[in-house]
């Protein structure tokens, strides 16, 4: 394997409290382990319970004021963190290919789609109005305010560093909101890093808070009477507990979770285009909640698709995040590595693996890489086909009339996506219509489709919208106020 660069020394590791600074914490260290090399590379403090009082001590003090600025000014600093983090992008870039491992080809455009998404979201801080009802018949004025929800727990997820960390906290920072962030241990130096230029750019101390934590101390964050929302990013098993937790005191929640999305191409289907699109999967290594990893191809095409895939799976490049020829990186740890190769292994039961299925060797061993896998599925009910991989692997389905494969997609406990290739208007839009799902793309839509719409999911990919004015709406609550004239 080609020799990364040490760049360990651009590891930030201080929890930000107020403003404070923390290179050592009640709940130990956590050593942060490369998952490219399969070494450590950098150590961070976990926070205890101390720390997490202090976080939302912090973040309750620094409320009253924070909400009470003139919301232009607000919007003005929110967006000069999101031209920080556009001037320090190689930076951003460089913590983000270390702590997750994408290349460093990709992790520039993470960096500036989470800045988007703060910048967009700040766009929303001096546009939130209410209401006011006609004057009564009895002299009476009606009216609603807006008012910022409170102190809000930000658990972020580790699949994009600063990216993900960015759609996180832009909108409770824009409704007037403080934030106490937890980013996940796997990837806490982009969103440390964040911080520090929120604070650069002249957003108050405690607006904006960081730490980093265990089980025990994140369910002291969520379960603390000083948090009045919680939004997380993560697997619909983790938030179940957290919903759990949150339940003792009716705190609400916004989850961003898992998905099993289907990916429905008609024989019409522009099939270049679609099967670029299922070659997505190389994207974070797969690890994307919204991948189309369910192929559903019509029987016509099919045989013609999967060829089309396999070869270009077969030709992608792994390796060293920081080699520019290179354009898929690691798995974020070995557990992970470990559970994705071992579904595969028990798809060989019932299914027929086209390409790749298992680890990469030789020079690239020590790291956690994965080959970029199709599996040809029988039906729909296997567990690769059910169950969220969150790993470079495709299950493709055969398919014979539209009302097969929109039952097929719909088959799923998840909810997040859908996507459709076809060269049909009317079926793209008549299928659209009938997923069960809260976002879709046609012929090449993303989902999300952008910080400016709203993303979501149904059933167990979770509630709550991110993005857009609704996004910014899950951080505000509505008075009614009456006066008698």
């Amino acid at each position: 394997m080609t020799s990364t660069p040490d760049r360990t020394v651009t590891l930030p590791s201080e929890l930000i409290i107020g403003g404070e600074r923390l290179s050592a914490a009640s709940g130990g260290a956590f050593e942060h382990v490369n998952p490219a090399t399969g070494r450590a590379q950098g150590s961070i403090p976990m926070a205890g319970a101390a720390e997490v009082d202090a976080a939302v001590a912090a973040a309750r003090a620094a409320l009253p004021e924070w909400r009470s600025w003139n919301p232009v000014d607000r919007r003005r600093v929110i967006v000069r963190l999101a031209d920080l983090m556009r001037e320090h992008v190689d930076e951003l870039a460089v913590l983000a290919s270390l702590e997750m491992g994408g290349p460093i080809t990709m992790t520039p455009y993470h960096v500036q789609w989470g800045a988007d998404w703060i910048e967009d979201a700040a766009g929303w801080a001096d546009r939130l109005y209410g209401e006011t009802a006609p004057l009564s018949a009895r002299g009476m004025l009606e009216y609603t305010a807006v008012e910022p929800f409170g102190v809000v727990a930000a658990l972020a997820t580790w699949n994009g560093s600063s990216g993900a960390f960015g759609m996180t906290i832009g909108a409770p920072l824009a409704a007037g909101c403080t934030v106490v962030a937890k980013p996940s241990e796997l990837a806490p130096f982009g969103a440390i890093r964040v911080v520090e230029l929120a604070l650069e750019a002249g957003i108050p101390p405690g607006v904006l808070n960081v730490i980093t934590a265990g089980v025990e101390a994140s369910s002291a964050l969520v379960a603390h009477p000083g948090v009045d929302k919680v939004t997380f990013t993560g697997s619909p098993a983790t938030a179940r507990r957290i919903a759990a937790v949150a339940a003792e005191r009716l705190t609400p929640c916004v989850f961003e979770l898992g998905g099993k999305s289907a990916s429905l191409v008609f024989g019409d289907a522009d099939l270049e285009r679609a099967v670029g699109a299922a070659v997505g999967v190389i994207g974070n290594a797969g690890q994307v909640c919204t991948l189309g990893s369910r192929l559903l191809v019509h029987r016509s095409v099919h045989d013609h698709y999967v060829e089309q895939v396999a070869a270009a799976l077969a030709t992608i490049r792994q390796g060293d995040p920081f080699d520019e020829s290179v354009v898929m990186g690691p798995v974020i740890n070995a557990s992970a590595a470990d559970r994705i190769t071992a579904m595969i292994n028990r798809a060989r039961d019932y299914a027929a693996v086209v390409t790749g299925g298992g680890r990469v060797g030789g020079e690239l061993s020590e790291g956690f890489f994965v080959e970029p896998t199709l599996v040809a599925l029988p039906d729909n009910a296997g567990e690769l086909a059910q169950d969220e991989v969150f790993g470079p692997v495709l299950g493709i389905i055969a398919f014979d009339e539209e009302d097969e494969a929109v039952a097929i997609a719909n088959d799923s406990d998840y909810g997040l996506s859908g996507y459709v290739f076809t060269q049909d208007v009317s079926r793209a839009h008549r299928v659209a219509s009938r997923l069960d799902t809260g976002n879709v793309g046609v012929n090449g839509g993303n989902a999300p489709a952008g910080p400016h719409l709203a993303f979501g999911g149904r059933k167990q990919s979770g509630y709550g919208k991110q993005g857009g004015l609704a996004g910014i709406w899950e951080f505000v609550n509505t008075k009614t106020v009456q006066v008698m004239l």
